[in-house]
């Protein structure tokens, strides 16, 4: 006997409710971002509001790309995984090359925006999405498999050491610990050892140390970690921020941080902001929103109809958690200071862009549940295996 097919419409509640905490993140994000950045903006000879318009142009046009992801099948991603990732390995490529400096300018001492007739990407954004979408269609094509080290495990490293590369010679480190991690937490859902992992972490964190000394600015960040109690620091001055907004902050608009005393607070460094301004229930807030986010999105992880959904899902969701974890902690002086930026609030039009596709792929998979694959690509199943 066959079990019973489930209604779609008893499980969308998790869809509904994703869609209204991204759209609150935005929002506040905007917000954040204009109340951090305003006098930075000023004392340029920009109008003050220039970054949050910025950050607005992005959520508008993410938020008309979430709501069109959203209503297509995310099965049909499955063929496009190598297209997206073989795309994504050449624009890291191009943006390194020695003689394409004209589309791809060094902006503050890395290589990492295309800029195009006005237009600019982060290439390593639409490498971090490219990454968790091959990694799932590769990991559901395994099977068991996975859980060899040759068949399973080495597939995944050449591609996503190549990738973790390029992104590495931006130079962009927290980036490119951010992918390979992503890459690792869907190989690790689908089964791989967790033997393998052991081994291969090992042998990272030595890479690490090794590239964290040979760089200097890298080196002397690291040593602003282990003495954070230096005044002179960027972290002692976040963690001031932090402190000095108490229960309730000092106001909206109100913090110093944007006198620079903080580097970068609107991007980098805003949760120190938030923190500031909007008090330790601000922070609460937040980091509630963050957790029901990663709860409604592993819940659709959970319940997707097939493996793919599963682990494209899950790799969706640690995108924005080990993301905003890792930005968290670096404002706290809770690890060494990296680039990553806080999703859905920090400035930034191609990660915010890339973030809410990301969610109209997780409101797919759930929207999907209940509902049979396209009739096109059962009948190519049917034939492949006729042909077999």
């Amino acid at each position: 006997m066959t079990e019973p097919i489930r209604l779609p419409g008893e499980l969308r509640w998790e869809t509904r409710l994703l869609a209204v905490v991204t759209a609150t993140l935005v929002a506040f994000g905007i917000a954040t971002v204009y109340g951090a950045s305003s006098l930075v903006r000023i004392g340029q000879g920009i109008a003050g509001g220039a970054y949050a318009l910025d950050q607005f142009i992005g959520a508008l046009v993410g938020g008309l790309l979430m709501l069109i992801v959203s209503r297509i099948d995310y099965r049909r991603l499955r063929p496009l995984a190598w297209p997206m990732m073989i795309a994504s390995i050449v624009l890291l490529l191009v943006i390194i090359l020695p003689f394409t400096h004209a589309i791809a300018p060094r902006l503050n001492g890395a290589r990492r925006w295309i800029r195009i007739a006005g237009f600019q990407l982060q290439v390593s954004e639409l490498a971090r999405l490219a990454v968790i979408v091959w990694a799932a269609m590769l990991a559901t094509k395994k099977g068991e498999q996975v859980r060899e080290f040759k068949k399973g495990v080495m597939p995944f490293l050449l591609i996503l050491g190549l990738t973790a590369l390029l992104i590495l010679l931006e130079p962009n480190m927290s980036m490119a610990v951010l992918v390979a991690l992503l890459g690792g937490i869907v190989l690790f859902t689908a089964g791989a050892k967790i033997g393998h992992f052991l081994i291969l972490g090992s042998v990272a964190v030595v890479a690490g140390l090794q590239l964290i000394h040979l760089a200097g600015y890298r080196s002397a960040r690291f040593e602003t970690f282990l003495n954070g109690s230096d005044v002179t620091s960027q972290i002692h001055q976040s963690l001031v921020g932090i402190g000095s907004g108490r229960l309730l902050g000092v106001g909206f608009g109100q913090g110093l941080q944007k006198f620079g005393y903080v580097a970068y607070v609107y991007s980098d460094f805003i949760f120190s902001s938030i923190g500031e301004e909007w008090g330790f229930l601000g922070v609460v807030l937040i980091v509630l929103l963050y957790g029901i986010f990663c709860w409604l999105g592993f819940r659709i992880a959970k319940t997707a109809e097939d493996p793919f959904g599963q682990y494209l899902a899950t790799g969706l969701t640690a995108a924005v958690g080990v993301n905003a974890v890792m930005h968290m902690a670096v404002t706290l002086n809770l690890m060494p200071t990296t680039g990553l930026i806080l999703p859905f609030i920090s400035h930034g039009r191609s990660s915010l862009v890339i973030s809410l596709i990301g969610v109209g792929i997780l409101i797919s998979i759930g929207r999907m549940r209940g509902k049979p694959e396209p009739r096109s690509r059962v009948r190519g199943v049917e034939r492949r295996r006729a042909g077999g």
